[in-house]
């Protein structure tokens, strides 16, 4: 019975190469000169600092400008809202989506469902698992999934006959 997995994932060194692109070519470029602003990530949290709002805007471009070019999506990326760090300057904390939550997954589901397709879908853990007798149908939900916005990039995994 063929079959296929629903996955979101975050390719941890590329999302860093793309970090690291972006703090070189905001230590090269003119209009960053002399401001301390610094991107840090500890496990699945990146955090922000730059001197005032207008920077912290450009900063955050250019880490998706970067992530897009390591074929990163910056969807993965939940951006919370900016505080007022020590000093002047601005703090902002994001956090990188992994898994597919419990109510991206209903909302899957009852997609799929509606298309009236011969396939069962099953919720394990934080990804999901497809099952049917055709591979056409498998296939159609494949298209409709990725049309589905849940907020996150989906991978498809594990295609079996």
């Amino acid at each position: 019975m063929p079959s296929f997995d629903v996955i979101s994932k975050v390719s941890y060194p590329e999302f860093d190469n793309a970090l690291a692109n972006c703090l070189r070519e905001i230590g090269n470029r003119f209009d960053f000169k002399g401001l301390h602003i610094s991107i840090e990530r500890k496990d699945k949290i990146i955090t922000t600092l730059a001197p005032d709002e207008l920077k912290l805007k450009q900063v955050n471009e250019l880490l998706q400008v970067h992530l897009i070019r390591r074929k990163v999506d910056p969807r993965v990326l939940s951006i919370k809202n900016s505080e007022n760090a020590a000093g002047s300057s601005i703090r902002q904390v994001s956090e990188l989506q992994e898994g597919i939550s419990q109510e991206n997954a209903k909302k899957i589901i009852t997609e799929i469902k509606k298309l009236k397709l011969k396939i069962q879908i099953k919720i394990q853990g934080e990804e999901l698992r497809a099952e049917g007798k055709k591979r056409d149908d498998l296939q159609e939900a494949m298209s409709a999934i990725t049309a589905i916005d849940i907020g996150l990039p989906v991978e498809f995994v594990n295609f079996r006959d």
